[in-house]
């Protein structure tokens, strides 16, 4: 009955990974259209999230955390709107660098990992349930 424990623990650090995807997903998309109010300032920069799995020694297991979330590095697409306060002197403003198409697949990928993991813990409480039922 401990290795059903453990897979509940394993897979409630994976939804817990998957949510904080989900939290910086959110982010991106909720900032999608934020851009400097002057020229040459910077508009929203797109969040990555990264994993790594590491022993939890407590549960004698290996499970998945946020290692980091960094800022996209990636160069800021431009929109020639002159009448923008932030537009340069060519007219163009610097916009996020934030693409609503690549992050509504990484939530749907996050959304399916954190569906199984929740039916990992689903199994292994109906394992847990039908071992006990053997063993009255």
């Amino acid at each position: 009955m401990d290795e059903l424990k453990q897979v509940s623990r394993i897979a409630v650090a994976g939804m817990k990974a998957q949510a904080e995807r989900l939290r910086v997903i959110s982010q991106n998309l909720a900032n999608v259209d934020s851009v400097g109010q002057s020229p040459g300032e910077t508009p929203y920069r797109r969040k990555l999230i990264t994993f790594e799995d590491a022993m939890d020694r407590e549960l004698g297991a290996r499970s998945v955390h946020v290692r980091s979330v960094t800022e996209d590095m990636a160069p800021f697409p431009k929109r020639l709107d002159p009448s923008h306060p932030a537009a340069d002197a060519d007219g163009y403003v610097l916009m996020p660098n934030v693409n609503p198409l690549v992050e509504m697949m990484d939530m749907r990928e996050a959304q399916r990992s954190y569906e199984a993991n929740m039916s990992a813990i689903s199994v292994a409480r109906e394992m847990s349930k039908r071992t006990l039922d053997m063993l009255r």
